[in-house]
């Protein structure tokens, strides 16, 4: 690994008071402040309790900031920092971090946390408690004045400490594809990245991208982990195969054509230059990627929203709620295919149909069900239907009629009355 560029001479242990009164500052491709209140309590209990016995010195960690000019851009240890400023200023010791731009989950978090700061405060002598928190708890600092460090170790040490998520890896592995890219832009990327929420990354990789890309291809679509991310790597940019040269001329000449505004002549939208069963340009695309299917889930649970009430689409138990992923599954891979202005209600049904045929045949509903199911390899009914591979192998919407489903005629469980029902007046069972 190459070694770091440290300024050797800020290389030290500070104390608080040292620590807050340099020039601080927030970069925009920080994470959202995100502590927990579980967190906040744990780490002002830690310091209570060594104020308490008198501890001569307290270590809080150590923190990585990046020297820009007279500034210190917090690269690791902002979620500590932002946390002590807070429990600062309720000890009457005001500072200028509370002053930078804070993203609307911070402000949220931060308002959270200050409720709580307030209230454990007066469990201690202020003054006293300030001013061995200042003076007596230290932090290790390391400093570094190039750029391209601070990326790497905002990758490697944003996730010290807990289990690294698949996409946290993703974003990784395609900012070094950026590498030839401004700093600018990558700020850019990973500021609008961070900002979004990290549960909806998850669950989108998890529940709906990896099962939709594995299902049309027939294979298994469960038990999503780092070991299969290079599902998402995509094409190098020195990848110059001819399949690769293909797929990156596509997304180039998309863009070109989008960027010229051609589409307003024709009053239609941008041209989609993203699809589940094609490759990723790897590099910024895959951010671009990502952020398209987050939209275009959140369009289809929209959509269905308004067309299924709470009965016909329920989620309550666990079942439930597999049953209604692969609703949106399916419809997600449709409107990746043929475009969510041809997802119209007969469509919806349709897919609806097939969905909670395997609920209402069922039991009890686990995610090995819905995996079987989605493959054309449940016993129970419709059976041979692989949905996904037949979308996948289809040149146009009108082709589902040829798909014929098994009627339902009696149901697992009187609870789902209102789904069969639906079913039954859909097809006229």
């Amino acid at each position: 690994m190459r070694s770091l560029a440290l300024l050797e001479e800020e290389l030290n242990i500070c104390n608080i008071s040292e620590l807050f009164d340099m020039n601080l500052k927030i970069p925009e491709y920080q994470r959202p402040y995100t502590w927990s209140t579980e967190s906040v309590s744990t780490m002002f209990s830690d310091i209570k309790n060594a104020f308490s016995k008198n501890i001569e010195e307290y270590r809080l960690g150590t923190i990585i900031l990046h020297k820009v000019g007279e500034y210190y851009n917090i690269v690791d240890g902002q979620q500590r920092i932002t946390t002590l400023s807070i429990l600062l200023y309720y000890l009457n010791e005001n500072n200028k971090l509370l002053d930078e731009e804070y993203s609307n989950l911070s402000v949220e978090n931060i308002n959270r946390n200050s409720s709580l700061l307030k209230k454990l405060v007066k469990e201690v002598n202020k003054s006293e408690f300030k001013n061995y928190l200042l003076g007596n708890c230290t932090l290790v600092k390391i400093v570094t004045d190039e750029q391209q460090e601070a990326f790497q170790f905002f990758d490697s040490q944003n996730t010290r400490g807990k289990a690294l998520n698949p996409h946290d890896l993703l974003k990784s592995y395609h900012l070094r594809e950026m590498n030839s890219d401004s700093e600018e832009k990558k700020i850019n990327v990973i500021s609008k990245w961070e900002n979004i929420d990290q549960n909806k990354l998850d669950k989108l990789f998890r529940i709906f991208l990896f099962p939709i890309t594995q299902w049309y291809k027939n294979k298994n679509g469960l038990n999503y982990s780092i070991k299969d991310i290079s599902n998402f790597k995509g094409i190098k940019k020195n990848n110059n195969f001819n399949y690769s040269i293909y797929h990156k001329s596509s997304n180039l000449f998309i863009e070109q054509l989008n960027s010229t505004g051609i589409n307003e002549l024709f009053e239609s939208e941008q041209i989609n230059q993203f699809q589940l069963n094609q490759p990723i340009v790897a590099g910024d695309r895959f951010f671009k990627w990502t952020v398209h299917y987050l939209e275009l889930l959140k369009k289809i649970e929209d959509r269905v929203k308004n067309n299924y009430s709470q009965e016909e689409i329920p989620t309550k138990n666990s079942g439930d709620r597999y049953v209604y992923q692969l609703f949106l599954s399916v419809l997600q891979f449709f409107a990746d295919r043929f475009g969510i202005e041809n997802m119209d209600i007969n469509v919806m049904d349709f897919f609806y149909t097939w969905s909670y045929s395997i609920r209402l045949k069922m039991q009890a509903v686990y995610k090995e069900t819905i995996n079987k199911y989605a493959q054309g390899k449940h016993d129970r009914i419709n059976k041979e239907i692989d949905m996904f591979n037949m979308i996948n192998e289809m040149n146009c919407p009108r082709e589902l009629t040829a798909i014929i489903f098994e009627e339902v005629t009696d149901i697992s469980n009187k609870k789902y009355e209102e789904i069969f029902n639906k079913i039954k007046k859909i097809n006229g069972w």
